[in-house]
């Protein structure tokens, strides 16, 4: 889930519409109502985060701090206008990355896993055994063969796979992959994309890579 804050409602539910279309669930805020969210929001809903897309308000240069107080999620900045002060600034701020606009969401989308890449180690992929999966929109591959995925196994996996030292819950996974206010589809729709993507692993593999256990949830184990 991407979190998109702004005080502009259109250009906030412009660019929330945009992720929704590339099948990335997001929110939007605007600045006040931000700072609420996020210092109550419960843990599991901060987890679902995949990143901060904070457009232009006054206040933007003070949110970095109190976000890294809840979240490692890549925060992006975008630019209405070009400017170095500014741009410098917002880095020394703790902002990731400022974008300038106009700017597509696949751009902030490659620029946030960029980013994440840059926290969690080099490698663009993760390669367990047989199995490669990537973060650039590309399905996984199993002895080099590319393993064709819906959207949404596809991102179940690298959010799996991006957590892999601990286990997520039904909950934490449909946040992020469906987004935290998202009252149309029933959390228990995350179990059928589980359980249809485990057997295709498994089928391929010859063994499970996606450990679930009752109650507790879901871990990748390769």
């Amino acid at each position: 889930m991407y979190v998109v804050v702004d005080p502009r409602a259109d250009v906030a539910g412009g660019f929330t519409a945009m992720f929704n279309r590339e099948g990335r669930p997001a929110v939007s805020f605007d600045s006040e109502e931000f700072h609420d969210w996020l210092t109550s929001a419960s843990e599991g809903d901060i987890d679902a985060v995949q990143g901060f897309v904070l457009g232009e308000f006054d206040e933007r240069a003070n949110y970095p701090s109190v976000i890294r107080n809840r979240s490692r999620a890549p925060i992006i900045a975008l630019s209405d206008v070009r400017s170095l002060e500014q741009t410098l600034e917002l880095f020394t701020a703790g902002i990731d990355d400022v974008v300038r606009k106009p700017v597509h969401v696949k751009e902030i989308i490659a620029r946030s896993d960029a980013v994440w890449r840059r926290m969690n180690g080099p490698s663009a992929e993760i390669s367990v055994d047989r199995l490669r999966i990537f973060f650039d929109g590309r399905d996984p591959e199993i002895d080099d063969v590319p393993l064709p995925l819906p959207r949404r196994e596809r991102h179940i996996l690298e959010y799996l796979a991006k957590n892999r030292t601990r286990r997520v819950t039904k909950t934490q996974i449909f946040n992020a992959i469906y987004g935290v206010f998202n009252d149309g589809v029933d959390e228990t729709v995350v179990e059928g994309h589980i359980s249809k993507l485990r057997k295709k692993l498994r089928m391929r593999l010859g063994h499970e890579v996606i450990d679930a256990k009752r109650y507790l949830g879901y871990q990748f184990i390769g």
